[in-house]
């Protein structure tokens, strides 16, 4: 038997269902860092759903407690972030964002990279 689960719109940020740990491992030597990399990626893809400043309906879903315009949060939410967004060995995640623009399959596998060595 399969339940039906909600539906949800074409805009939305908030899902029920992860992709798969992407089992993406911190490159040596590690040269992304939140200022080179992780800042510019939350801004580009995450923060029009994912921010503290974003109420309300103007979230799309997103969870009130799931924001990435601090540092400690992207680092407490990591891997939810990789399970909705990463890339690496085990495969490519691309439920998040759901609208344009979205990041490249090498964007996203940095990305799990910079997650894997703990953000820094």
């Amino acid at each position: 038997i399969v339940a039906a689960l909600p539906t949800v719109g074409a805009m939305s940020c908030h899902h029920e269902h992860a992709g798969v740990p992407t089992q993406a491992v911190c490159p040596t030597p590690q040269t992304l860092t939140y200022a080179n990399f992780g800042q510019a990626f939350m801004q580009s893809y995450c923060l029009r759903c994912h921010s503290s400043s974003v109420q309300g309906g103007a979230r799309n879903g997103a969870p009130s407690d799931h924001n990435y315009d601090v540092l400690s949060d992207i680092r407490s939410l990591a891997d939810h972030i990789d399970l909705h967004a990463g890339s690496g060995p085990a495969g490519t995640n691309e439920e998040m964002p759901e609208g344009d623009p979205k990041p490249t399959v090498a964007e996203r596998a940095k990305l799990s990279q910079w997650l894997a060595c703990g953000a820094p």
